[in-house]
């Protein structure tokens, strides 16, 4: 795994750098292997969750992974760019999805509604092509996903384009609305009406290659919800969607943050700290100024909230959290100079921060954390598969 990047200045390190280890996510695609029973689509979706959506994507099928998840066509079709020949899902779409772009690069199209099928239907002929559909079924989270009531013409629908060979059933499919509550009891509601509406198809003479129901947190939890694979998201980055009492779960992190101290400088007892002087210095210390902001995903709510660890010790953030730039309080007496790295968030070593905490100490999720990184943070990839495509 990845050594501690924060025990030495790295001189050719980035001001603000974020270093994805792709071991990490190929130990934690096995984990969700081993504790679904069932084959795994790593859901890489909003650029791997801000991991890098083809990277993740190639280091998880490296892994074992059986085919790939995103939101968007246009998704779909960057990891194709990027080399990514498995299968790969999409169950997004708006009127200007580019169904014709997504039969010939061989995507799965996740369809809602019949108008998404026509749409399918439409652009596979006028390719002389199949296509592959999943259905996705709302079976209760009411968000995209044909309800009951349009439930019968779709189904009819597809039944029509399979026979007349312009589409093969790729999958069904739904999503939990409380998957991260193991036992809440709509989970087997869910599954047990997208079950019927697979036996349904199954009376018109058509079988989906696969149907799949769980996401990280019951893949993790509900082995008996995996049907033929699992499509977890967060957890295969390392972060645990499920809450406080499944804190032994074996997942590595597989983002570390850190940002360069570019300066050092003594402070005075009763100096405010940055914007509105929300902190005062309670007695003469030394700060340390880091090129991170809310521009590059730090949270303003984190002011006078976070932590950071230098080295082998952590310092608490001063002040405002401003565009581009932090404070932290690095004490009277302080080792640390300019060059040294700051870890914002990591994996917890040596209590360090982790973007679990984050999420907590403002009242949001992890997913949101790591997938809010933008702004001027270089993203660096670390282990994983060497080179190639991954099939």
């Amino acid at each position: 795994m990845t050594a501690d990047i924060t025990a030495a200045p790295a001189l050719s390190a980035p001001a603000l750098e974020a270093v994805v280890d792709l071991d990490a996510i190929a130990h934690n695609v096995g984990v969700l292997r081993e504790r679904a029973g069932a084959d795994v689509m790593a859901v890489v979706k909003a650029d791997g969750y801000g991991h890098g959506a083809v990277e993740v994507g190639h280091a998880a099928l490296a892994a074992g992974a059986r085919a790939l998840g995103v939101a968007t066509v246009t998704e779909a079709l960057a990891l194709r760019a990027g080399g990514v020949v498995a299968p790969v899902l999409a169950w997004l779409h708006s009127s200007a999805t580019d169904f014709a772009a997504a039969v010939a690069a061989d995507i799965d199209i996740a369809v809602s509604s019949t108008a998404h099928l026509d749409a399918v239907v439409t652009a596979a002929r006028g390719l002389g092509r199949t296509a592959t559909v999943t259905i996705k079924i709302d079976t209760g989270l009411a968000r995209n996903g044909v309800g009951p009531a349009d439930w019968p013409d779709l189904r009819d629908a597809v039944a029509t384009a399979v026979a007349e060979g312009s589409i093969v059933l790729g999958g069904m499919m739904c999503h939990l609305a409380h998957g991260d509550t193991p036992d809440h009891p709509l989970n087997d509601s869910q599954a047990a009406r997208l079950d019927a509406c697979v036996a349904e198809m199954a009376r018109l003479g058509v079988r989906p290659q696969t149907v799949h129901i769980s996401n990280s947190a019951a893949a993790l939890t509900r082995p008996d919800l995996s049907r033929d694979l699992v499509r977890p998201g967060i957890a295969v980055y390392g972060l645990s969607p499920l809450p406080h009492g499944f804190d032994d779960l074996p997942l590595i992190p597989a983002m570390t943050l850190t940002a360069e101290v570019v300066m050092v400088k003594a402070v005075p007892a009763g100096q405010g700290v940055s914007y509105a002087h929300t902190w005062t210095a309670p007695h003469d210390t030394t700060l340390g100024l880091l090129p991170a902001g809310y521009a590059d995903g730090v949270p303003r709510l984190l002011s006078n909230r976070l932590r950071v660890r230098i080295g082998d010790r952590v310092y608490p953030g001063v002040g405002r959290v401003c565009m581009d730039q932090m404070v932290v309080d690095l004490g009277a007496d302080t080792t640390v100079r300019e060059g040294d790295r700051a870890e914002l968030f990591g994996r917890g070593t040596q209590g360090g921060p982790t973007a679990t905490e984050w999420a907590d100490t403002i009242g949001t999720i992890d997913y949101e954390i790591v997938s809010g990184i933008r702004g001027r943070t270089v993203r660096r990839h670390r282990g994983g598969p060497q080179s190639g495509s991954t099939r």
